[in-house]
């Protein structure tokens, strides 16, 4: 069974940066995919950067040039540097790791970390 921790959350003023982990625990199998979400009070759930095993990582616009995904394949552990941090990108921040094997998807999710960004 995966199991995945977070954490790097905290209280940050606009234009700092944190790093966010996401550790997993568990065997892990390819092709997976780890995606990060975040989600503000009153907003949907929304993804934020995804990194296919063996592909390009991919962000939504809001954060492209500023969020970036990566990944310590000796550790399993997944991260989200996030810099020049905006009041916008408030939320609680979740990474999801998605698995396929056998012709099946198996989803796995962190507890979440909140990110605060405020002067």
């Amino acid at each position: 069974q995966v199991q995945l921790v977070e954490s790097g959350g905290g209280f940050v003023q606009p234009g700092e940066s944190l790093r966010l982990s996401c550790a997993a625990s568990g065997v892990i199998f390819a092709p997976n995919t780890m995606n990060w979400y975040r989600q503000a009070p009153g907003k949907q759930r929304e993804l934020v950067a995804a990194m296919p095993s063996g592909e390009t990582p991919t962000y939504v616009d809001s954060v492209k040039g500023r969020f970036t995904i990566s990944r310590d394949n000796a550790n399993d552990i997944w991260y989200l540097q996030m810099n020049s941090l905006k009041p916008e990108d408030t939320a609680v921040y979740l990474c999801n790791l998605v698995v396929s094997r056998r012709g099946r998807l198996a989803t796995y999710w962190g507890q979440g970390t909140q990110v605060t960004v405020s002067s």
